[in-house]
């Protein structure tokens, strides 16, 4: 068993970029913790209190024990060292096996920022001699999601297989009802998420993947790893 902390600019942010992957790690009695940066709002249909029960059900819906909302503004989202150190007493706290980010290309700035913070902040959480809460940590690896602005097919270091998830997944992302709903005339992006999944499943001949990219290289303990 292992810890996992997925950080996100705003509530269904991981839910679209992760969700399958998110689902299967809890499905394995993984511990997932979702760290969104802002309460997503303000939106044309949302409030603070409903993003955090859509946020809260989709959690549920996932299998995760944890979600944990930091108070940064949505729209506003800036990579600043009072930033860095709040993000890296969360790393500090959940001290995870592999940190998930946003994808470092994006049109949104609050993503393209949530990037640099995250990046940051694992290098802040193995500071000593700081004021900063818990030991010092540093995460092993960070891998980078999907939930871009941008319509790019980019290099990608793979694709997980989440066919056993996407019904779970899809569950997820539909709890945002304030931001996918008819009188937005937007519930077509789910099916639009579920064939963007089918697509990247078929890049290694399953059903349904998510893609992940990585800075670094990503190793293989065998041959059998791959599909």
């Amino acid at each position: 068993m292992a810890d996992f902390l997925v950080i996100a600019a705003h509530p269904d942010d991981a839910e679209i970029g992760m969700g399958g992957t998110i689902a299967a790690l809890a499905r394995q009695d993984h511990r997932v913790t979702i760290l969104d940066l802002t309460d997503g709002e303000p939106t044309p249909m949302g409030t603070p209190e409903r993003r955090r029960q859509e946020s809260e059900a989709a959690a549920r819906v996932l299998g995760i024990a944890r979600r944990v909302t930091l108070p940064f503004p949505n729209r506003y989202l800036a990579d600043t060292v009072e930033n860095r150190m709040a993000v890296a007493e969360v790393i500090r706290e959940v001290r995870p096996a592999i940190l998930f980010i946003p994808y470092w290309v994006d049109a949104h700035p609050d993503h393209l920022a949530a990037e640099r913070l995250a990046e940051a902040a694992r290098f802040y959480g193995k500071l000593t001699k700081t004021e900063m809460r818990g030991e010092p940590y540093y995460a092993p690896r960070i891998l980078h999601f999907f939930c871009t602005h941008y319509r790019l097919h980019a290099d990608l270091a793979f694709v997980l297989d989440i066919t056993d998830q996407i019904d779970r997944k899809i569950d997820a992302i539909a709890c945002y009802r304030s931001q996918f709903n008819l009188e937005r005339g937007n519930l077509g992006l789910l099916d639009g998420i579920r064939a963007t999944n089918q697509y990247w499943g078929s890049r290694i001949r399953r059903p349904y993947g998510e893609p992940f990219a990585s800075k670094e290289a990503v190793g293989l303990r065998g041959l059998r790893d791959l599909l």
